[in-house]
């Protein structure tokens, strides 16, 4: 009588806990991403509600963040005050580690397979593009620059939107949180884009030629496998400045230097296989050491970086951003004044009614010209996901810091912002909390049966 090996063997291990090259490189990767973006959603929250009750509870709110910062060197200095800090410098990093990831993804990720990305992609282009006409429609002959702001609520904030999509648990397919995760990252790459082309102010064409240089010596760097990281941070430092001299935001050199990591591993798969199976059985500390260092080589520096950052950018970085920049006064007036702006009404429209129908509409006609939904994702379900896209937060308050100049602009934009995002996080749990389940048969033409599917859901992971 044949044995069952789990018998004797214990447990089989499930398709998330194997080595195969798709657990390892991609799913694992992908789960510890979601893992840290959902508890970086709830650090968002309590950041934001900290920086609510102070701004509204005496006035040393504004008066900390416009604490002013010089940095003197010989003839050369450097003024800024702590708000600009923090939206200028700490934010470069979390738009490091933005360019890093889509690095990944369009490597060795979701977005270097066409065909998987291409249904995600026209998804987020429809959230981006609905939204953004809805601004326009609503703030066309407002005056005063109230059009600046049309591309406020394009954005989606992927910790938000993943925070609340965790909320349900296993009622969400890990389908439908992975093209929720490539949907964003797409969100993002537009949200660049946008800043890059038409949030910018006068270009210094100098300093221009001065960042795009330092950017070319990186490159040569990387290709003379240059691997002193203390060079980098000092050429990267300098593209920052440069960039930020020159008028465009100086985020974008954050993004820049993101994208020319290099991400393939200098190590191969067999080679680093070969390095471990040359340890002893008892190997020397030094032995160790030796293979350690060189066995680093077979992950990607732009993992490795990523992964090194991520934590601090989650973590630090975007609360204190949301600490720096969600301290709005809400008293009578500002209320009043928001409720009769086209620019408040603008982004609340664009985010809550735009984003989803963007994102689903898009999708439908797609799928009129033979794609197909995830397997075992429902339309129900999918405008639920449409709703959580309409998560704005962290990109849009930045945004709308550079799309105004004004203060109650600014203000209007920020508590629309807010509005917005809370009553998109509302429909989007409701929605998908009475949303039943699709069949997989229903996408049996064109996703066939994978175990490995079942295997990862059961294993209540993702």
């Amino acid at each position: 009588m044949a044995r069952h090996p789990s018998r004797h063997l214990g447990p089989l291990p499930t398709f998330i806990g194997s080595e195969q090259p798709l657990a390892r490189y991609v799913a694992r990767p992908v789960l510890r991403f979601i893992e840290r973006e959902v508890a970086s959603g709830v650090l968002l929250l309590a950041a934001t509600l900290i920086a609510l009750v102070w701004a509204n509870v005496g006035h040393s709110y504004h008066d900390v963040w416009f604490t002013e910062f010089e940095i003197v060197v010989g003839s050369w200095s450097l003024e800024l005050h702590l708000e600009e800090v923090v939206n200028d410098g700490l934010m470069t990093l979390f738009f490091f580690v933005v360019g890093l990831e889509i690095k990944r993804e369009l490597t060795v990720g979701e977005l270097c397979d066409r065909r998987a990305a291409a249904l995600p992609g026209i998804a987020a282009l429809g959230g981006m593009v609905v939204p953004a006409l809805i601004f326009i429609a609503a703030n066309r002959g407002a005056g005063d620059g109230a059009i600046d702001g049309w591309g406020v609520p394009m954005a989606t904030d992927i910790a938000f939107a993943l925070g609340v999509i965790a909320l349900l648990g296993s009622r969400v397919s890990p389908q439908l949180k992975l093209f929720l995760l490539t949907l964003a990252i797409v969100d993002d790459i537009g949200a660049i884009v946008v800043v890059a082309l038409f949030y910018t102010s006068d270009v210094d064409v100098y300093w221009l030629a001065l960042a795009v240089a330092a950017l070319a010596l990186i490159r040569a760097m990387a290709e003379a496998r240059v691997w002193a990281i203390a060079a980098y941070v000092v050429i990267g430092l300098f593209v920052w400045y440069a960039t930020w001299r020159s008028g465009v935001h100086a985020t974008i050199a954050g993004v820049a230097l993101g994208l020319m990591t290099p991400a393939f591993p200098l190590l191969g798969r067999d080679e680093a296989d070969h390095i471990a199976r040359e340890l002893p059985d008892d190997p020397h500390p030094e032995e160790i050491s030796a293979s350690a260092f060189r066995l680093r080589n077979s992950v990607g520096v732009a993992q490795r970086l990523e992964n090194a950052l991520h934590p601090w950018t989650s973590f630090l970085v975007v609360p204190i951003f949301a600490l720096a920049n969600a301290g709005i006064q809400i008293d009578g007036d500002a209320v009043a004044d928001a409720a009769s702006s086209s620019i408040t009404w603008g982004i609340v429209l664009g985010l809550v009614l735009g984003k989803p129908l963007g994102v689903v509409a898009f999708t439908w006609i797609a799928t009129r010209f033979g794609f197909r939904l995830p397997a075992g994702v429902s339309w129900r379900q999918f405008i639920g996901l449409g709703a959580a896209a309409g998560i704005g937060f962290t990109v849009s308050i930045f945004i709308s810091g550079l799309a105004y100049e004004d203060g109650a602009q600014v203000q209007q934009a920020k508590l629309g912002i807010l509005l917005a995002s809370f009553i998109a996080a509302g429909l989007a749990l409701l929605v998908l909390a009475t949303a039943p389940k699709a069949s997989t048969d229903d996408n049996a033409e064109s996703h066939p049966a994978d175990p490995d599917d079942n295997e990862l859901e059961a294993a209540g992971t993702v």
